[in-house]
């Protein structure tokens, strides 16, 4: 079934929904867990507990506007299954991170989140350059977020 066939809106809430599942996901991961952060030997560089809350929302939300744009224009499609993918990588970083204490397992988990995010933008290109644009912000957060999980891997092995 192709997605305008539906209301729009009800595809944009079920886009919500799925963005917002894996942002409770990992919220559930990290809930009470900015001390055990603030423990971490880290780079310099690392950002205090607070600035994540805030960028994952903004970053939460553009996702989610962005799999809705593909979606009405093409219903569920092959680009639609990379999207799905790298949403799945992104809900199970946080509690492999910092539920599990595994930084290296978490890392190899964000290495190929960042690169399922690569080919979801290339994937939402030819259907929507607002969708792929849309995740640019989260691909470049992944991509410091990655250095970042790098970096606290190997201070705290």
């Amino acid at each position: 079934m192709r997605g305008h066939r539906m209301s729009p809106w009800w595809g944009l809430a079920g886009f919500g929904a799925a963005v917002a599942v894996a942002a409770l996901l990992g919220g559930l991961g990290v809930a009470g867990t900015a001390d055990e952060y603030r423990g971490l030997d880290q780079p310099s560089w690392a950002p205090p507990s607070a600035v994540f809350g805030p960028v994952w929302t903004v970053l939460y939300v553009m996702i989610a506007v962005s799999g809705w744009l593909v979606w009405r224009r093409t219903g569920w499609s092959p680009a639609l299954n990379w999207y799905a993918a790298q949403l799945v990588l992104n809900a199970i970083w946080t509690p492999i991170f910092f539920g599990f204490g595994q930084y290296g397992l978490a890392l190899a988990d964000i290495v190929v989140l960042w690169v399922l995010i690569g080919v979801t933008v290339w994937k939402f290109r030819p259907v929507s350059r607002v969708a792929a644009g849309l995740l640019l912000p989260y691909w470049a957060w992944v991509t410091f977020a990655t250095a970042l999980n790098s970096a606290i891997w190997l201070m705290n092995q």
